[in-house]
């Protein structure tokens, strides 16, 4: 339970998860009592896929760093420009 709490903290952040079968950075989208929602990110800054991990298989999580931040970076740098035409 407190993972799933200190996780709800990370809502909606860039973060680096690594669970049972894999690891990747992406969007913490949704943290529930019995699931988390996390949008990878490609090796092309994008959202790729969205997948669905139980509290159990998660291994580690980063939340800051200098890989999370050059990936915060990157897609920062591909938002368009407001009022630039």
């Amino acid at each position: 339970m407190v993972l799933m709490q200190k996780l709800k903290a990370l809502e909606k952040q860039i973060i680096f998860i690594r669970w049972a079968t894999g690891e990747s950075f992406g969007k913490l989208q949704y943290v529930g009592n019995d699931f988390v929602e996390f949008q990878i990110i490609d090796e092309y800054h994008q959202y790729s896929e969205t997948i669905y991990l139980r509290p159990q298989l998660i291994l580690e999580v980063v939340a800051g760093g200098s890989e999370v931040a050059k990936i915060v970076a990157e897609l920062s740098h591909n938002l368009p420009s407001p009022g630039i035409n």
